[in-house]
C-alpha cells in the first residue's frame, strides 16, 4: 500500500493544530497548569482530547508543515488556547490575591509556603484560599466547561481562517482588572473588621497608656484575623460561583457563542 506524502502531511496537520490549541489551554488553566503536574500527564491528556475532537474539526489544507505559514498557524492556535486558559487562571488568582491581602492585614503574612502553581512563596492564607478555589473548580465541573469552551472555539475561530481582533486581545487584558476588583471585594469584610480592632487598640492605648497595648496587639490581631477568616468563610463559595460565572460569560462572549 502506497501512502502519499500529502496524505501524511494532512493527517499530521489535522492532529498537530488542534493539539497545540488544547495543550495551550492545559498549560494555563486551573489545576493542570500547576508545576506539580508532570508535563507528560498534560501532554497525554491533550493528545487524548485531540483524538476525540479531531473528527469534528474542519480540516485545514496544508502543503508543508515546516514552512513559515504553518509555523504562524501553530503559534496562533497556541495563543488561542493559552488565552482561554488564562481567563480561568485569573479566577484562581483572584482568591490567592484576596488571601494575600487578608494575610498582610492580619499579620499572618509571616507564615508562607511554596505555591505549587507558580513555584513561589505565598502567605499560608493565600495558599489555603487557592486550595479551596481549586477544589470548588473541580466540584463545579469547571474542567468540563473548559473542554466545552475549547471545543466550541474551533467553530468560532476555525483553524487558519479567523483570527482575533485587537479589541478582543484588549478585552482579554482588561479581564485581569476583575481579579483586583473581586479580590478587594472578598477581602473587604476582614479588612474592615481588622480596622475596627485596630481602632479599639488605639482607644485603649489612649485611655490607659501604661498597659502598652501594642506589645500584645500583634498577637491579638492574628487571633482576630483567624476568627474573622473562619466567620467569612461561608461567603467563599458564593464569591467563587459568581467569579466563575463571570468568567464563563466572558469566554462565551469572546468566542461569540454567548446564549441569548
Amino acid at each position: 500500500m502506497n501512502v502519499e506524502l500529502a496524505t501524511v502531511n494532512q493527517f499530521l496537520a489535522d492532529m498537530l493544530l488542534p493539539f497545540m490549541r488544547i495543550s495551550g489551554m492545559f498549560a494555563a488553566m486551573i489545576g493542570l497548569s500547576a508545576k506539580s503536574i508532570p508535563t507528560t500527564v498534560r501532554a497525554l491528556l491533550a493528545i487524548f482530547l485531540t483524538l476525540v475532537i479531531m473528527p469534528v474539526v474542519k480540516p485545514v489544507p496544508v502543503d508543508n508543515l515546516v514552512d513559515v505559514a504553518a509555523f504562524v498557524v501553530v503559534i496562533q492556535q497556541l495563543i488561542i488556547g493559552i488565552a482561554i486558559g488564562f481567563i480561568s487562571m485569573m479566577v484562581l488568582n483572584t482568591f490567592v490575591l484576596a488571601g494575600q491581602i487578608i494575610a498582610m492585614q492580619t499579620g499572618l503574612g509571616f507564615a508562607s509556603i511554596v505555591d505549587p502553581v507558580n513555584g513561589i512563596n505565598v502567605p499560608a492564607v493565600g495558599q489555603f484560599y487557592l486550595i479551596l478555589a481549586t477544589l470548588l473548580f473541580w466540584t463545579m465541573d469547571g474542567h468540563l466547561a473548559m473542554i466545552q469552551m475549547i471545543t466550541m472555539s474551533f467553530d468560532a475561530f476555525p483553524i487558519g481562517e479567523v483570527w482575533w481582533t485587537k479589541e478582543q486581545f484588549q478585552s482579554i487584558a482588561e479581564w485581569g482588572a476583575w481579579m483586583f476588583i473581586s479580590a478587594v471585594t472578598i477581602s473587604l469584610a476582614p479588612i474592615v473588621s481588622l480596622l475596627i480592632v485596630n481602632l479599639a487598640f488605639g482607644v485603649m492605648t489612649k485611655a490607659a497608656p501604661q498597659l502598652n497595648i501594642f506589645s500584645i496587639g500583634f498577637s491579638i490581631a492574628q487571633i482576630m484575623g483567624l476568627i474573622i477568616i473562619w466567620i467569612t468563610l461561608d461567603n467563599f463559595t458564593s464569591h467563587f460561583a459568581s467569579q466563575w460565572q463571570r468568567a464563563q460569560q466572558f469566554m462565551c462572549e469572546l468566542l461569540q457563542i454567548c446564549p441569548v
